[in-house]
């Protein structure tokens, strides 16, 4: 690749600023761009408790080791909006949202897309596990090489103007390889950990957060079977997830799991592990990557660790489409993603929608 103007997304983990510092060495211009997007203190009420600015600390150290310009925009006004309010609005409509895609799709590649533009750059680079490839003039998103560390499922809204623009230098590799040249670089964060929780919401305290936000999901409601037999009570909907089995509190002869969230009656239905299985859902919002189809037969991955199902796809005309599984899956889950694949392909994407 001849020298180019590469705006890199540096979030301040290992993965973006090696691509930074690869790039670099590659003899192109980088410019490092940090979007400062939450405050922790200002959800929890817990003061001096903020990782974004740790995670912004490390890419401005970073992007002095590496000797490239580095600039850090607030975005805390956007990421509020179109990710943290979404997030505790899905609860209250008894979905199990899936914040990371939110936050790619609404701030990162949306705002980073217009920022890399407004600098002059050919191109935007990122940290991301998953690769580009371009077939017959076309670029085209692919699995990372890595199965382990993939993210190609929490990128299945990235359009196809974006995808043009966009470069994933180290969705080749997997993480010991990348790791391995952070160290040769000799980078301030090579032996950073991984992020694993919801990054505005250290240690998995969503609820927290919702609680500020949409303290209506916390009033109490009945627990019901699929009859409308009550059986007990709940202490708020945003507790459950569908295929729940502990924290019920119910004495039952048989495992019972949450089988649906009713949020207008503000009700948890449960039922048996054979209730949780269905073959049929439907998707909304769909962002395709190829010419839109009437009809496909695909893979598709209903969550993130999901290994895949054979399915057919079928386009309406009010902008939802019907998806067949071969196979039952327990706990289709309104609220999360169903990602569409031929082989590693990424062929698109939609939200999977309430019955």
């Amino acid at each position: 690749m001849s020298r180019k103007k590469i705006v890199v997304a540096m979030s301040g983990g290992v993965d973006s600023s090696t691509v930074a510092a690869l790039l670099h060495e590659q003899g192109h211009a980088v410019i490092g761009v940090t979007l400062q997007l939450y405050n922790y203190s200002s959800f929890v009420g817990k003061k001096g408790a903020c990782c974004a600015g740790q995670d912004i600390y490390d890419a401005q150290i970073t992007a002095e080791e590496i000797g490239i310009p580095h600039y850090v925009l607030n975005y805390e006004s956007v990421f509020k909006q179109s990710v943290i309010d979404d997030f505790a609005s899905s609860y209250i409509r008894g979905e199990t949202p899936v914040p990371c895609v939110r936050c790619n799709q609404k701030v990162k590649f949306n705002d980073l897309f217009k920022v890399a533009k407004d600098l002059g750059a050919d191109l935007l680079a990122t940290g991301h596990y998953v690769q580009k490839i371009i077939r017959n003039g076309t670029a085209e998103l692919h699995k990372g090489f890595d199965p382990t560390k993939d993210q190609s499922y929490f990128l299945f809204t990235i359009t196809k103007e974006q995808l043009e623009f966009l470069e994933f230098p180290v969705g080749h590799l997997n993480k010991s390889n990348t790791r391995d040249l952070a160290n040769r670089y000799g980078l301030y964060v090579a032996d950073k950990p991984d992020s694993q929780d919801i990054c505005f919401a250290p240690e998995g305290s969503y609820t927290k957060i919702i609680e500020k936000l949409r303290p209506e999901a916390f009033e109490v409601g009945d627990i019901v079977l699929k009859d409308g037999t009550i059986i007990g009570q709940h202490n708020g909907i945003a507790y459950y997830t569908i295929g729940q089995r502990r924290g019920l509190r119910i004495t039952s002869a048989e495992p019972l799991y949450v089988l649906k969230i009713d949020p207008k009656n503000n009700q948890v239905i449960v039922g048996s592990k054979a209730d949780l299985k269905s073959q049929d859902l439907k998707i909304k919002d769909i962002n395709w990557l190829i010419d839109e189809p009437t009809a496909l037969e695909c893979s598709v991955k209903l969550r993130s660790m999901h290994s895949g199902s054979f399915a057919k796809v079928t386009n309406t005309q009010d902008g939802i489409a019907n998806v067949s599984l071969q196979g039952p899956y327990e706990g289709i889950t309104p609220g999360q993603a169903c990602v569409m694949y031929d082989g590693t392909r990424v062929l698109g994407g939609g939200w999977i929608a309430r019955n």
